[in-house]
């Protein structure tokens, strides 16, 4: 017997300063998101993204849906997650600042298109292409299920470190 999902509206049982500082002490994957398509190219950076099944390989990917990319992302069908090492800070940097365009963005990130034209961003330590097949609204996000087309891991080298978040700060794993 599967459970019943309250459907009613959520109450602030957790006020959001308290929220926001338990997740800064959830430690996360720095990652940049890219499209391309129809709706042209985005990248925003994210550590909500994880593995949901290996058959068929799916991910999730959460964004805001107050982002003027997330438009892109949902016409485009497509998406890329580019992991990103630890040697790429200013990378993260880029694609989480608001005031550069997408243009200076893709411009100043050495990328290839893979499956489905999602841009593969150069010196990642892992590049996960896929479709968008499914879509959830959950409070301010959409969360993207993703089943990958492609998965390429360029950058994982013996000796690689991959790039965290972890109590508002960057830090190098591995």
């Amino acid at each position: 017997m599967s459970p019943t999902l309250d459907t009613a509206a959520p109450t602030a049982a957790v006020p959001v300063d308290t929220f926001r500082q338990g997740l800064a002490l959830l430690a996360g994957a720095v990652n940049v998101i890219t499209t391309d398509g129809p709706a042209g190219l985005a990248g925003f950076t994210a550590t909500a993204v994880t593995s949901v099944s290996d058959s068929p390989p799916t991910v999730l990917v959460c964004m805001n849906r107050a982002s003027w990319a997330h438009g892109h992302f949902q016409r485009n069908g497509v998406l890329c997650v580019n992991v990103l090492a630890a040697a790429q800070q200013e990378v993260s940097a880029l694609y989480a600042d608001r005031t550069v365009s997408m243009d200076a963005r893709f411009a100043r990130t050495p990328w290839q298109p893979l499956a489905g034209g999602a841009p593969g961003l150069d010196g990642a330590l892992a590049q996960l292409a896929g479709r968008i097949t499914a879509s959830h609204e959950v409070g301010s996000h959409s969360i993207f299920i993703v089943t990958l087309d492609e998965v390429r891991h360029p950058g994982a080298t013996a000796d690689a470190s991959a790039l965290t978040w972890f109590n508002r700060r960057y830090h190098a794993v591995g």
